[in-house]
């Protein structure tokens, strides 16, 4: 329980029913984001202090069940059945009551403290809904408390009725919902044998998990209690004869008969007499064909938006370096440790500079599509093309994402369900050419080769993108997933909770490319003041001249693009001392550079998010495949378009 004066609390429900709004609300600027300890699933805390009560508030990942089927839901049933928060907040949608409720029931079978917040009741005129409220605390005997998250309403409320849950010191839910005779017979059986076995979930929970065949569950009980095991295996055996079906099947459609007949109970609700404008919205921007030009046009808008605004934010600061660095000079001169403390000045400079303008917006634009509802549109539509790469309709987003940057694009692969998902959508993302390759394609190919050849380095791309998917998801052990997500009713925005959602982002990005950024610039710079990039260089050759046919001193050029991948054009400039690249490079040498630059190692910042998410091991794995991968192929265009231009 808790401690004098501290309360922990957890907000756990299904996605898209306002769990963010409300954790935003109660917690402000007092949060961070990070990663479960050993996981890839993101886990966002804060604080509070209400009524004498220092709060800490949990906001655990959007999940429709309690099994294991991802990530997130094993997390989250771990943390609240083993974790004794004092007491968890399950949100709900209240227009969609029917399905919320199927988890609510999974959360009162772990037999933990539970208030129900009932959110979108400012809907529920709109929608015709009319919920007896009393009657479902009855029927649930938890605190069930009206909300309308996105005014603000209700949301002191919930902690009200938690801290007086707190202090009746009530032990776990009352709730005496039951399911059909023949299966809480033998959920019966299996607990009066748990009485002396010792885990810290609730023993009603580990016995319906144990008819459902829950894989961690009966890990579980094997090491514990074998016999348990054996019990339960014969108890499903008899479930499956009685009704014919998979035992976890027969204790899902209970949970289904059990919410049904509280709906009956509880709600009351009458057809529009006419069809609203969001679901006509609806019917257009999910349709099978007109979808399509919405979508198209979506996307344009959307990155037209994020470039725009990331030109203009990058060319101001681009506009400010230059005195930056003179005011430096002027002030610390030109010395071996000032140079190298500019280097990492300069490094961070140009995070702000090429990365940030289009991280920002990129973030704002991805949560304002989300609120309002239309990313599951996006999802929905994209399903088909994504399945080819052997991931589903999601994968679009990091994917289109990294024509900004990839390492957004990464970081917004926690969207997939599964590890596998994950790492394949986060793998193709940084084959994707980001925006600053982009300015090396088109200021170096477009420019002075044709544009026709710029674009078809993008084809070739796309090209090379599927082939490795195709290939990827065939290598990668486990099985590609279907889309299933909700497909969430358009909604009114909630503009304080997309700001904070995009700061809270742009602080975490900080904090991983930063520091990997600052360090790697000083490295480079210390190897160019002692010398040793010329002699890398030279031992380069091999590569770089014989089998690249490019000019010694692109190994330079390579070694810079790690830090940041326009630097290639500004090293080349710099090295050639003029910006005329016809002079010094044929149109062969121009598109070889050009390739070797879309598909080389990622950047420094792309890498720390690599390793954030996947660990050193396959954040290097990819690095090392990407080497290689740039220099098969850019020793082969070099020979094709030899022997043909």
């Amino acid at each position: 329980m808790a401690k004098e004066g501290k309360l922990n609390i957890v907000l756990a429900g299904n996605a898209n029913t306002g769990k963010s709004v409300i954790f935003n609300y109660l917690t402000g600027l007092h949060q961070h984001l990070g990663n479960w300890p050993g996981k890839t699933v993101e886990k966002a805390e804060g604080t509070l202090c209400y009524k004498g009560y220092t709060i800490d508030v949990l906001d655990l990942p959007g999940i429709y069940s309690l099994a294991t089927y991802s990530m997130e839901e094993l997390v989250s049933r771990e943390y609240i059945a083993s974790q004794k928060s004092d007491f968890v907040v399950n949100v709900v949608d209240g227009t969609n009551l029917e399905r919320n409720l199927i988890f609510t029931l999974q959360l009162l079978e772990l037999e933990r403290p539970t208030v129900l917040a009932l959110n979108m009741v400012n809907l529920f005129k709109k929608k015709r809904i009319d919920i007896n409220i009393e009657k479902l605390e009855e029927i649930l005997k938890i605190p069930v408390v009206p909300v309308a998250a996105i005014y603000g309403k209700g949301i002191t409320k919930i902690l009200d009725r938690g801290i007086a849950l707190i202090e009746s010191k009530r032990v776990g839910n009352q709730s005496n919902l039951k399911y059909g005779k023949e299966v809480e017979e033998q959920i019966e059986k299996l607990i009066s044998m748990m009485s002396n076995l010792e885990l810290s979930y609730s023993k009603r929970w580990l016995a319906i998990k144990l008819l459902e065949k829950d894989k961690e569950v009966e890990k579980l009980v094997r090491n514990k209690a074998p016999a348990i095991l054996e019990k339960a295996k014969e108890l499903i055996s008899y479930i499956e004869k009685i009704h014919g079906h998979d035992s976890s099947i027969v204790v899902a459609g209970e949970r289904c008969h059990l919410v049904s007949d509280i709906i009956q109970s509880v709600l009351r609700i009458t057809k529009l007499s006419k069809t609203s404008f969001t679901e006509k919205l609806n019917s257009i921007t999910s349709h099978k064909i007109w979808g399509y030009p919405v979508l198209i046009l979506v996307l344009f808008l959307m990155f037209g938006f994020i470039f725009k605004f990331g030109d203009w934010f990058s060319s101001y600061f681009i506009k400010i370096f230059p005195n930056v660095q003179l005011w430096y000079e002027n002030f610390l001169g030109n010395s071996v440790l000032a140079s190298l403390i500019w280097a990492g000045i300069e490094s961070v400079l140009g995070l702000i500079m090429i990365a940030i303008p289009y991280i920002i917006p990129f973030y704002f634009v991805l949560y304002f599509l989300e609120d309002c509802g239309y990313l599951a549109r996006i999802a929905f539509l994209m399903d088909n093309l994504m399945h080819k790469l052997g991931v589903h309709g999601k994968a679009c987003i990091p994917l289109l994402l990294g024509y900004g940057c990839n390492v957004p694009a990464c970081l917004s692969c926690r969207i997939m369900e599964t590890k596998r998902e994950r790492f394949l959508t986060g793998f193709l993302s940084t084959l994707i050419p980001c925006s600053a390759i982009t300015v090396v394609i088109l200021g170096l190919v477009g420019k002075f080769v044709g544009i026709k050849w710029a674009l078809a380095l993008y084809l070739f791309n796309i090209l090379i993108i599927f082939i490795i998917g195709k290939l990827a998801s065939k290598i990668l052990p486990g099985e590609p997933t279907g889309l299933i997500m909700e497909m969430p009713d358009y909604r009114k925005l909630h503009f304080r909770t997309i700001f904070l959602q995009t700061w809270f982002r742009l602080k975490d990005f900080l904090f991983i490319a930063g520091p990997l950024v600052i360090i790697s610039g000083i490295i480079i710079k210390g190897l160019y003041l002692v010398g040793w990039l010329a002699v890398i260089a030279n031992f380069l050759s091999p590569v770089t001249v014989k089998w690249l046919g490019l000019p010694v001193l692109t190994g330079i050029l390579l070694i810079f693009g790690i830090l940041r991948k326009e630097l290639i054009l500004v090293m080349l400039a710099t090295l050639l001392g003029t910006a005329n690249f016809a002079l010094a490079l044929s149109p062969v040498q121009m598109i070889t550079l050009a390739l070797i630059t879309m598909f080389y190692i990622p950047c420094v910042a792309t890498i720390a998010v690599l390793r954030r998410e996947f660990g050193w091991k396959r954040a290097l794995g990819i690095t090392i495949f990407k080497i290689f991968l740039a220099i098969l192929l850019g020793g082969i265009a070099f020979r094709l378009l030899s022997a043909f231009l």
